[in-house]
């Protein structure tokens, strides 16, 4: 299922996506909150009517770093033999259509393709025999980056936390094997990444084992799985698009911070 959540003449809900053609999507509104025990309203609204929303709020974002082999390789850096973990602030997470803004002490921002998992439960210390049981789904991400920050600062809360800094969505899926999925990214219509998933060094079982070991997960809570090789450098008007197989498109475009 294609769980979104959305606006809709001042009012926000979740509904799930039905269709398969981008302009004949509709919602069917949910009854509550997809962490619990729903139930389709079957009110249903063309998705072109609504302003998609990022699919969550996450409490935090746990991001992990170098997980693809190419991609630490292509910035000079080792392949860590443990899972790396970093935060991206809740104030970073924008939505499908929103625009990252170019941050104003930056002058090399990179886009970072990265398939992310949505936390369904309030869990710690999981075992790896359990993991599938904390995951709502899985939707797009990308984690922008202010390269030139994350190099000059070395600690990363600036460089990878900057406001706009985490576009997700359009939508969780949650019916999804997520161990060899085709990740992509465009800018302008021009591919720049492209990997799959199973070319991760850590799996998303290693990652929620690493993570949930020291600190309890929440319901939307997020974790971003690493990049494939091909980050590059945004500027001012380009188009971002990240599309993972199974998921979707997730499209940005990259504006002057006013």
């Amino acid at each position: 299922m294609r769980i979104a959540r959305f606006s809709i003449d001042g009012n926000v809900a979740f509904g799930a996506i039905e269709g398969e053609k981008q302009d004949e999507l509709v919602l069917d509104i949910i009854k509550g909150i997809p962490f619990a025990d729903f139930e389709l309203s079957g009110t249903k609204v063309p998705v072109g009517k609504v302003r998609l929303l990022p699919p969550v709020l996450p409490n935090k974002v746990v991001a992990f770093g170098r997980n693809y082999a190419e991609h630490a390789r292509e910035l000079g850096n080792e392949v860590p033999e443990a899972p790396f973990a970093f935060f991206k602030p809740s104030t970073s997470v924008i939505g499908p259509g929103d625009e990252i803004q170019y941050p104003s002490f930056s002058a090399e921002v990179h886009h970072e393709a990265e398939l992310a998992v949505v936390i369904g439960r309030m869990c710690r210390e999981v075992p790896r025999e359990r993991v599938k049981d904390v995951i709502f789904g899985y939707t797009c991400a990308n984690d922008i980056t202010a390269r030139d920050v994350q190099k000059r600062e070395k600690q990363w809360a600036r460089a990878k936390g900057f406001d706009t800094s985490c576009p997700l969505g359009p939508w969780v899926e949650t019916d999804l094997d997520p161990g060899d999925l085709t990740i992509q990214l465009t800018v302008n219509g021009q591919q720049r990444q492209l990997g799959r998933t199973s070319e991760m060094i850590h799996s998303i079982e290693d990652l929620i084992v690493n993570i949930s070991e020291a600190m309890t997960l929440l319901p939307g809570d997020v974790i971003l799985t690493g990049t494939p090789a091909g980050v590059g450098p945004l500027n001012v008007g380009d188009e971002v698009a990240v599309t993972i197989e199974g998921i979707g498109t997730l499209t940005n475009k990259v504006v002057k911070r006013g």
